[in-house]
């Protein structure tokens, strides 16, 4: 535990320590903030750079194992319903509790001004990314590739944007950016790979291109929601 405590650390060390050079190079030579000034700003980037190393540590050490022990497990109950359920509700409540949900969220919500609720706004997301799960794991089990997927996809939401007034049309295709989070990966990923791994005539490296998936449906959702409410 120490060891994996110590390596997501350093990782994340060096991830923030070029940002961090970067903003105080910045702030002492165009903004002329002084060095009394930089030292909150010094604190609280240790906390965060602890804050996420602890976090990421709890991820790769909880929720990848989780996301590989389920798939791993659903295609021995043989119905393609019931493995439709599990994956949407678990991909519906990881999206619920990922971090860049709730920052999307806010970010929606100032710019708005509270035009719409942030319940609806979050469970639209969740609702996308759990229903393009779907799609993506029965690509997994019926051998789809996945190619065709992509095109189809992207082709309703090239289609779609033509519809979508020009002010919302930006924040729907920054929702996609919410399944590249730190909570999701693990988990969507971990599903599955450790799916693709018990089928017998499928490779692991069919369990890739989940998130690539998942990416469209927040896009999709707060399109639809987007376009609705403000068309």
């Amino acid at each position: 535990m120490m060891r994996d405590i110590k390596q997501t650390f350093l990782e994340v060390v060096q991830a923030i320590f070029p940002l961090t050079l970067a903003v105080i190079l910045l702030m002492l030579v165009f903004v002329g903030v002084s060095l009394k000034d930089l030292i909150p700003f010094l604190f609280y980037t240790v906390l965060a750079t602890l804050g996420m190393a602890f976090f990421l540590t709890g991820v790769k050490m909880s929720m990848l194992p989780i996301g590989d022990a389920i798939g791993a497990e659903l295609p021995k109950h043989n119905s393609l319903i019931f493995i439709a359920v599990i994956v949407f509700l678990l991909s519906f409540f990881v999206a619920v509790a990922e971090p860049n949900v709730s920052v999307l969220i806010g970010l929606i919500d100032s710019t708005l001004q509270g035009g719409i609720d942030n319940n609806l706004l979050i469970l639209s997301i969740a609702f996308g990314v759990g229903f393009l799960m779907v799609i993506s794991v029965m690509r997994i089990i019926l051998g789809t590739h996945i190619r065709y997927l992509f095109a189809a996809i992207y082709s309703i939401i090239l289609i779609l944007s033509f519809f979508i007034p020009s002010d919302y049309l930006a924040i729907a295709y920054d929702a996609g950016s919410v399944t590249t989070g730190a909570m999701i990966i693990p988990v969507l990923m971990g599903l599955g790979i450790g799916m693709a791994s018990v089928l017998q005539d499928r490779s692991e490296l069919d369990g890739f291109g989940l998130i690539g998936l998942a990416t469209t449906g927040p896009i999709l959702s707060l399109m639809l929601l987007l376009g609705v409410l403000f068309s």
